[in-house]
């Protein structure tokens, strides 16, 4: 992974090329400051100082070498929405594909910025290499280097989310997801358990009913990592970790399973949120737990119609194994409300209707806090990592009913998936515990500006954001 440190610096006068920002409001009067020539390279182009744009220009006026290496060898003009106020991704366009070198900003500050000049510049290559990779583009700041280690950590955290859902399922199974907490467990002084075997399958048989199918080495697991000072406010971040969902005995298509190693989504989520926290020293008692499973097929495999107990005593009939991931997560959520939080989040590449009702882009928020619900929105509006409420309608429940359990795990017909699945999550949270539900995509189908195809952190920094401003001091 780059290190993001190295990608800004503090502004000492040293040479460095310029990147003059421009938006609708002052493109004219800007263009009409021109020389022809650089009136005519812009007419060519097109440029209008469009966001979305950025167009490489000549020096112009330089009349001798030394003026024209402390200028550099040429200048950048990049349109945004708004350039008295820059958004997260406002540079996105710009990081990662300026050529090498250093740059500084005109008519600018790069504070709210920073994290998307820094993210298009880490790219996944585990397993192969780029050939097209270039040298680091660095940004020089005055004013902004209190928002650097801010930016520098929201980067780092929503590459490894990236990463962990790029890899393939072989290489990133619940192992993997052990390994990695373990890690973390040990850089930031946090207690680690992991609870797997006889134990998973008497305190968390929902966890072991859907893995038990796996392979030894990707054998079901709770990872829990507890962290912080004792006298501090209790949370718990709970992620879905289901390393591979083949759908079980309900099994997908072979459409449908092609990009199923993202079904982990959830789990990255939550250990790039903790790893935040930690970094940050957040005054909070934290409680990560991911119940990491692989959704297999072989003769152990949960079958539908079969009925499941929980560490919570409710009994689920099994309506379709491809809804497993509620499961893992009923038995973990039952763990962290026992906890007494004053506060759960959890993370799940949970339903498809989520992605019907509202596409790629938007995690649907379930909550039932309205205060905490308001504060999440807002935070996802400041960061530009959107959120969408949607209803936790309780006259649904009668859906979820089943004949010969205390609930089925999915309802009947098809209305309504990603409400029904968070009611069904809902009877596993305590009721006076404010809970927020994220059922994110965690990929991306096609690309943007420092958001490439694959892997995609959504949710996270709007969660994260929400945290700072409840307990930050």
């Amino acid at each position: 992974m780059i290190d993001f440190k190295t990608l800004i610096e503090a502004d000492k006068g040293q040479a460095a090329r310029t990147i003059q920002i421009l938006d609708k409001h002052v493109f004219e009067d800007w263009l009409k400051g021109q020389p022809d020539s650089i009136r005519s390279i812009v007419k060519a182009y097109k440029f209008t100082a469009n966001p979305k744009s950025y167009l490489i220009l000549p020096i112009t006026g330089a009349t001798d070498k030394d003026d024209k290496s402390e200028q550099g060898d040429f200048t950048v003009v990049a349109g945004v929405r708004n350039r008295k106020k820059l958004d997260p991704w406002a540079l996105a366009k710009l990081g990662g594909r300026l050529p090498e070198g250093k740059y500084r900003l005109a008519g600018a500050s790069a504070k709210d910025a920073l994290f998307g000049w820094l993210i298009p510049q880490h790219e996944f290559d585990e397993y192969k290499e780029l050939p097209d990779r270039q040298g680091p583009s660095v940004l020089l700041v005055k004013d902004e280097i209190a928002q650097v280690d801010e930016a520098v950590r929201q980067a780092a955290a929503t590459a490894l989310v990236r990463d962990m859902v790029n890899t393939p399922a072989a290489d990133m199974g619940p192992n993997k997801l052990e390994d990695i907490v373990e890690k973390l467990s040990e850089a930031h002084g946090a207690e680690l358990k992991v609870t797997r075997g006889d134990t998973l399958e008497k305190d968390f048989p929902m966890i072991h009913g859907v893995g038990k199918a796996a392979m030894r080495d990707h054998a079901p697991r709770l990872i829990e990592l507890k962290w912080g000072k004792a006298d501090a406010p209790k949370i718990a971040i709970v992620g879905k970790g289901v390393t591979f969902d083949s759908g079980g005995l309900s099994m997908k298509s072979p459409a449908g399973m092609l990009i199923m190693k993202k079904d982990m989504g959830g789990a990255a989520h939550a250990i790039a949120l903790a790893k935040l926290i930690m970094e940050a020293k957040l005054p909070v008692q934290l409680h990560l737990l991911v119940p990491a499973v692989e959704n297999s097929v072989d003769g152990h495999a949960l079958r539908p119609g079969d009925v499941l107990h929980s560490r919570k005593g409710i009994t689920v009939e099994i309506g379709n194994t491809d809804a497993e991931g509620r499961l893992v997560l009923g038995d973990a959520l039952t763990l962290a409300g026992e906890e007494e939080p004053e506060l759960i989040i959890d993370f799940a590449t949970l339903t498809g209707a989520a992605r019907v009702a509202l596409g790629p882009d938007l995690p649907a928020l379930f909550c039932n806090d309205d205060e905490m619900a308001a504060g999440l929105l807002d935070s996802g509006d400041q960061e530009d990592d959107p959120l969408w409420r949607m209803p936790l309608w309780s006259r649904y429940e009668y859906r979820l009913k089943s004949p010969i359990a205390d609930t089925n795990n999915v309802a009947t017909g098809s209305f309504a998936g990603c409400i029904t699945a968070a009611l069904f999550l809902k009877k596993f949270v305590p009721g006076d515990i404010s809970w927020a539900h994220f059922d994110t995509y965690a990929w991306r189908p096609s690309s943007k500006a420092g958001r490439p195809k694959g892997g995609e952190a959504l949710g996270l920094r709007a969660s994260w954001n929400y945290l700072k401003a409840r307990y930050a001091k």
